[in-house]
């Protein structure tokens, strides 16, 4: 396992969409090792897409179970994920390690029906709402070359990062 470089806006990379993921062997358990290796390095940090390591497959981890009090699956590891159903819209504040300085305002599904493989390529769904929805939401984004930048409300709804010591 090893913490990988992080791609940063304004990277061309990071517009590229990312390929189906068709093998699922123990090179891919180790690459998603690697991105749960880097997710953890950054305190806070709840997503990270395979495009933001320069590595272009549809493979996400999403883990918001730190954040007391909301529904979660716990650490979700996501290959070839699919966003089927949507429900609702609230607008909400994202990050990413991708854009270090900017934070913004994105609308949202509230509430979506989703289905992914794990790492053996399994087929789950879940059903996920509030922040988790939110968050894997932003995450697929990343595997079609989109970033929180790509669906600010307005923009307005951009705001420079407060850094704490």
């Amino acid at each position: 396992m090893a913490v990988r470089p992080v791609l940063v806006y304004s990277d061309e990379r990071l517009k590229q969409v990312s390929a189906t993921v068709t093998e699922f062997n123990d090179g891919l358990r180790r690459l998603i090792a690697d991105m749960e290796e880097t997710l953890r390095s950054f305190p806070g940090c709840v997503g990270l897409a395979a495009p933001q390591l320069n590595h272009f497959q549809r493979i996400v981890i999403v883990d918001v179970s730190a954040r007391p009090d909301i529904p979660h699956h716990g650490c979700l590891i996501l290959i070839n994920p699919e966003v089927v159903e949507k429900a609702g819209e609230a607008v909400g504040r994202e990050g990413c390690l991708s854009v270090p300085d900017f934070t913004g305002n994105v609308a949202r599904a509230e509430r979506i029906h989703m289905r992914a493989q794990d790492s053996r390529g399994h087929v789950q769904n879940f059903d996920c709402e509030g922040f988790e929805a939110r968050a894997i939401q932003h995450e697929l984004d990343h595997l079609d070359g989109f970033l929180f930048l790509d669906r600010l409300v307005s923009r307005r709804d951009l705001f420079r990062r407060k850094h704490y010591k």
